[in-house]
């Protein structure tokens, strides 16, 4: 099987199933999943590491790489296993799907490409995630690796997971983990790093009684969306904190970088339809750190998030870059007040609450009439460092392509911030030409 973009072709080698090298004991085979799991979006979410040319990646070692997966696997025993139809993962080591591929191109060619158009790292995705819902989820594998050797040295690697089972936090920390499993070769026994309590804290619910139900929406449905990739360095950082003036509160540069693309994201869109519309951007906040009353979650596996949902209207809310940037920090500041209760019961109502209020209601989520994004900062993750013995990726790519979406995470070089962004292709072309765009960031 073979897949092609701009001449270049991946050709698939071999395929098989890595499975954890104890099986998980009786009592866990039925993982159950939290509310927070439930509530999560159905779909498979790829992710894609560059590794430049070595003596190691010339030659990686892909027993080895097989072996410390199947050695983790023991530990993070749900994504092993398959999807029920009654809110839990049957754990009974059908076992982690790995692809082993080769593509027809050296990794510096493919590179000098790739940072013009990012879309080439499509063809380094699990091909069998492209067109992932909601009727085919459950018979997927949760976990799908893929490795794809380059011409002359240089690889690929791509971790595709159900955002049903798993969040940000846990496929970042998963990952860098694998990689240190790998490269120091840590035995079973010694690997300890999530829990698997959440759907204790957060039991599933009967979702019909708390959550409206999800309108369409046509960012979500039969939208081609592209991506690009922008960086804005620590001079450009630095202009742009002048740009936004005094506050009387030093706002992080991610903040920052989040308020210039949604307002260039609004100028976009009122050159598009001729005039400002309402625009909701959720913000994703990892709760393990907020929730103070429940230390137990801190590390745990599975989906612990909520998108703080921040919300433009015109006239109501000023255009200025500041405005911007408050009106972040205090949605976030807000939304994790209302979050932070001593009753799980109280928690879970306030998430549905928001849910409700912004995501799925008629006036927000639910109405064409509003432009909708989400943008996540990926900064300070550990994912930067996933070095399996060939060294740190060199560019790295976000899976999605299911709403757009703007990803910030640390540059690999440097001590910029680089931003992929997700959009409609008319909405990618116009953001383009913003000027703060071309002022602040270098395609």
């Amino acid at each position: 099987m073979a897949f092609e973009k701009e001449n270049m072709e991946v050709k698939i080698l071999s395929t098989k199933f890595i499975k954890p090298s104890s099986p998980p004991p009786n009592h866990l085979q039925n993982y159950k999943l939290s509310f927070f799991d439930q509530i999560a979006d159905e779909t498979h979410l790829p992710l894609v590491l560059f590794y430049p040319p070595t003596n190691n990646t010339n030659t990686y070692n892909e027993e080895q790489l097989e072996q410390s997966l199947s050695r983790i696997l023991t530990h993070v025993y749900p994504i092993a296993g398959r999807f029920t139809e009654d809110d839990s993962i049957y754990c009974q080591d059908q076992g982690v799907k790995f692809v082993k591929a080769k593509l027809n191109s050296k990794l510096n060619e493919f590179l000098e490409k790739a940072h013009e158009d990012v879309n080439l790292a499509l063809l380094c995705w699990p091909q069998d995630t492209w067109d992932v819902d909601d009727t085919n989820i459950l018979i997927m594998p949760i976990v799908i690796v893929q490795i794809t050797e380059f011409e002359c040295g240089g690889l690929a690697l791509s971790m595709s997971h159900a955002h049903t089972a798993m969040d940000g936090f846990t496929t970042f920390t998963f990952v860098h983990e694998w990689s240190k499993v790998c490269r120091l070769e840590i035995p079973k026994e010694k690997i300890d790093f999530l829990r698997f309590n959440l759907a204790e804290v957060f039991p599933p619910r009967d979702l019909s009684k708390l959550l409206l139900p999800r309108l369409p929406h046509d960012n979500r449905k039969d939208t081609k969306l592209v991506a690009k990739r922008l960086y804005i360095n620590e001079d450009s950082i630095s202009r742009l904190r002048k740009e936004v003036g005094d506050l009387c509160f030093k706002p992080s540069r991610v903040e920052m970088i989040i308020a210039l693309l949604w307002r260039a994201l609004i100028r976009a869109s009122e050159k598009k339809h001729g005039h400002l519309r309402r625009s909701l951007i959720g913000v994703p906040i990892n709760l393990r750190t907020k929730l103070i009353s429940l230390p137990q979650v801190e590390k745990s596996f599975g989906n612990l998030v909520i998108d703080a949902p921040v919300k433009f209207v015109p006239g109501e809310n000023k255009m200025e870059l500041q405005n911007f940037v408050g009106l972040i920090r205090d949605t976030v500041k807000e939304t994790i007040i209302a979050c932070d209760k001593t009753s799980t019961e109280d928690v879970v109502s306030a998430v549905a609450n928001i849910y409700n209020a912004s995501f799925v209601a008629q006036e927000w989520g639910g109405n064409e009439e509003v432009d909708m994004y989400t943008s996540s900062s990926l900064c300070r993750f550990p994912i930067q460092e996933a070095d399996f013995g060939w060294g740190n990726p060199c560019l790295m790519h976000f899976g999605s392509r299911h709403n757009q979406y703007c990803w910030l995470y640390d540059a690999e070089c440097g001590n910029g911030v680089c931003v992929q962004v997700d959009l409609k292709e008319t909405n990618m072309h116009l953001l383009e030409r913003d000027s703060d765009i071309k002022a602040f960031f270098e395609f």
